[in-house]
């Protein structure tokens, strides 16, 4: 099913069973952010970019180093270097994500971050090192900026995918078909928004954390409530601009996001964290999230 109703989808989506596949990952790659700096195309359609001045190319490598290493001690993580004439590489899941078998890259809207997509030598990692097949979605027309645009119930094969100039419907049709999902959900996101994954998380299967301010239509933000309930976080535009949508479980016990994000997490939601059965990971990424992406960006996922 890939649908934009709402209810549509979630009839059909109640009884499916948690038996896609794994609900977290298995290991995880990062790229680090070697010549961070201001990318003007990004930041013209991306609100929370900071501005020339905030870029601090030194701290945020400190940073990234320090988040390798608290992922590591968690699952293998791999990092390959940045490239100074690819400033945004630091967020890779936007460009290539994987599902059992098989590697998706993606078709970005601008011209700076289709440059990531040519890398030899994270596509044969992907196909020569661990053998998965691949499915190229860059050379066509479609910006679907993978699981920057679409954030994936990996345990049900459910897809949830914000629409905006970084994805389209059709971009949209094409990864819901690469990954195999089951359903997808097709939404608009408020004005102003740029991808899904700031937005709204999927926390291994059965937590959701959810920014109503990031959807254009409540009904969508109601349906996934409805789906998730009772484990469902609902952040405020304070929790909203600090990035605590932002965030990724790697584990069945514990979520991930910035410090930052946790810090401006509130009571209520942490409380609502625990009883999901999640313990609460952080790594103070401030000077990365001047690239206007925060830790779940940060993390492709390998499955």
């Amino acid at each position: 099913m890939l649908t934009r109703d709402p209810d549509a989808f979630l009839e059909f989506t109640r009884g499916v069973a948690p038996d896609f596949g794994p609900a977290t990952a298995k290991g995880v790659f990062l790229v680090a952010p070697d010549g961070f700096v201001l990318a003007a195309e990004s930041a013209s359609d991306n609100r929370y970019m900071a501005g020339a001045g905030a870029f601090d190319a030194s701290r945020a490598l400190a940073e990234h180093r320090a988040l390798q290493a608290a992922l590591s001690r968690v699952l293998p993580t791999v990092c390959f270097p940045g490239d100074p004439e690819t400033p945004d590489a630091v967020f890779p899941n936007n460009v290539f994500a994987t599902a059992p078998g098989r590697y998706l890259v993606g078709r970005m809207r601008h011209p700076v971050r289709r440059r990531e997509a040519a890398r030899s030598d994270i596509r044969g990692f992907f196909r020569d090192l661990l053998g998965y097949r691949e499915i190229d979605l860059s050379t066509q027309p479609h910006p679907c900026e993978l699981t920057g645009a679409l954030v994936v119930d990996r345990a049900r094969g459910l897809g949830f995918c914000g629409l905006s100039d970084r994805c389209d419907g059709a971009g949209a049709r094409l990864m819901h078909e690469a990954l195999g999902l089951r359903a997808t959900l097709l939404f608009d996101l408020a004005p102003g928004e740029y991808h899904a994954n700031v937005v709204l998380a999927v926390l291994a299967g059965r937590a959701l954390v959810v920014a109503p301010g990031g959807f254009a239509d409540p009904r969508v933000v109601q349906a996934l409530a409805s789906l998730y309930a009772p484990h469902v976080l609902a952040l405020s535009p304070a929790e909203q601009a600090a990035f605590a949508g932002n965030a990724i479980a790697l584990s069945g016990d514990r979520a991930w996001m910035s410090a930052r994000a946790a810090a401006a997490l509130s009571g209520a939601n942490r409380e609502a964290l625990a009883r999901a059965g999640f313990a609460l990971e952080s790594v103070a990424l401030e000077a990365i999230e001047a690239g206007g992406g925060s830790l779940r960006c940060c993390v492709g996922e390998l499955f």
